[in-house]
């Protein structure tokens, strides 16, 4: 049987994915990219907040409509399994079970290795259902699929997470944190590049607790100095970094390893010390500070990503006041907002202080409205220079995309360049950039 994986969410999503695709072909079956040659049809589900889990519930929808339509237009062939899985079904799983009865299977976060011997004994018109409650189990997924173009590849290096954010349910879902040995994240880092990976994003629900579990200390500098002696291995980028444990040594490693990429993408959330304490967050906004002047001194060029959330309850005027003063004196070169989303069976969802809807939303537009123009001023100053870009398409008028060490893919700035002969994705070339936009860069490529 072939099986279509649609996949929603973080790339730590993706990441599962590619584990599952692996199972799956393991097991003897393979994957396929159409819908039409697939026998059962996956979707890797996101349901961290309110936008993500609507997103997943409309594409289960859409796959439901799309098996009935096919039904009706093959009415021979045999019925495409529908299988939902991912952290909507192992959050809502139960209830969903009830309310989509379009669906034949629901799979949690812990059962993917299950996937094949499911599928196998499903028997038609018997729905079935598997949560595992696995706190110490880490999927590590050795047989993972690589794709046709593995130059840019997610490295998990662990599971869960032990911060309890009060707006967050990941620790409900992911469980506890759980560290991957450091001897496992090596042998899937040289077969990713035996493969033809090109640039490793290590990514978990916080990267920067590595090895605190396994080994009694964060080990991520140390992971870190390893990873950069793998051959092939050209851009190492870190995802998901939390403040308070940047530390002076990763600082150091980070600038002394020419591999690890001048970016960072810290989830600082707020600012406001009134509004960090009630999200149980560990930082303050003097060590947030601190943590970006410390970064900025010790690699001059740095490209700090963050996320904050506006409307978090009881935030008050003067809270968001000071968010706005901190984009605007920091001018962090990568940024994104989210309007906070009341989720059920946390902390902030049962306050009683909540913010209109109308409010989240507007303070969300007003940080973006700044955001635009300081993102736009921070790439026109990179007119005239010349960076080194990871290629990654080619449109059909020829013009190439690709990304610069200070971007990750999907979330960040293109570079939309010319080039005098064929390039590969993959392949990293020299562009001199010659025009810059909000969140985009324009250039020729030099030899």
């Amino acid at each position: 049987m072939k099986l279509f994986i649609e996949t929603l969410g973080c790339p730590k999503n993706f990441n599962d994915s590619e584990g599952i695709a692996g199972i799956w072909e393991k097991a003897g079956m393979s994957v396929t990219e159409k819908l039409d040659e697939a026998g059962a049809i996956l979707v890797n589900t996101c349901g961290f907040i309110n936008d993500a889990k609507k997103e997943s519930i409309d594409r289960i929808f859409d796959m439901a409509r799309y098996i009935e339509e096919y039904c009706e237009a093959e009415p021979d062939s045999e019925k495409k399994l529908l299988i939902v899985s991912g952290c909507l079904s192992e959050r809502y799983g139960n209830e969903l079970f009830d309310e989509m009865p379009e669906v034949d299977i629901f799979l949690g976060v812990n059962d993917y290795e299950k996937l094949p011997e499911i599928v196998r004994s499903f028997q038609r018109g018997k729905r079935m259902k598997s949560f595992s409650c696995q706190p110490d189990a880490f999927s590590e997924f050795s047989a993972r699929k690589i794709g046709e173009n593995p130059y840019s590849m997610t490295l998990r290096i662990a599971e869960g997470c032990n911060n309890c954010c009060a707006y967050c349910v990941i620790p409900q879902i992911r469980g506890r944190y759980r560290s991957r040995p450091v001897e496992s994240i090596i042998e899937e880092a040289k077969l990713l590049a035996s493969k033809g990976c090109r640039e490793l994003m290590l990514v978990a629900q916080d990267v920067t607790e590595y090895g605190r579990d396994l080994y009694g200390k964060l080990k991520l500098p140390e992971l870190l100095r390893s990873l950069c002696r793998i051959d092939g291995i050209e851009w190492i980028r870190l995802m998901y970094c939390y403040e308070d444990k940047i530390t002076d040594e990763l600082i150091e490693v980070m600038a002394s390893e020419e591999k690890i990429c001048n970016y960072i993408d810290i989830p600082l959330q707020h600012v406001s010390d009134d509004v960090l304490k009630g999200m149980n967050r560990h930082s303050t906004s003097e060590s947030i500070r601190n943590t970006i002047d410390r970064l900025r001194n010790a690699i001059s060029d740095i490209h700090i990503r963050t996320t904050l959330i506006t409307g978090f309850p009881g935030e008050t005027e003067v809270d968001f006041d000071e968010l706005l003063d901190f984009v605007e004196e920091y001018r962090l070169e990568r940024l994104g907002v989210f309007a906070y989303s009341r989720e059920e069976g946390t902390e902030a969802g049962d306050r009683e202080d909540q913010i209109d809807e109308d409010v989240k939303a507007a303070r969300a537009d007003a940080v973006m409205r700044m955001q635009l123009e300081i993102s736009r001023e921070i790439n026109e100053a990179k007119v005239g220079n010349t960076m080194k870009v990871l290629v990654e398409a080619i449109d059909e008028e020829g013009a190439y995309t690709g990304r610069t060490q200070y971007d990750a893919p999907e979330i960040d700035d293109t570079v939309i360049f010319r080039a005098d002969r064929t390039l590969a994705p993959g392949d990293f070339v020299n562009v001199r950039i010659t025009d810059a936009f909000d969140y985009d860069l324009v250039g020729r490529m030099e030899e």
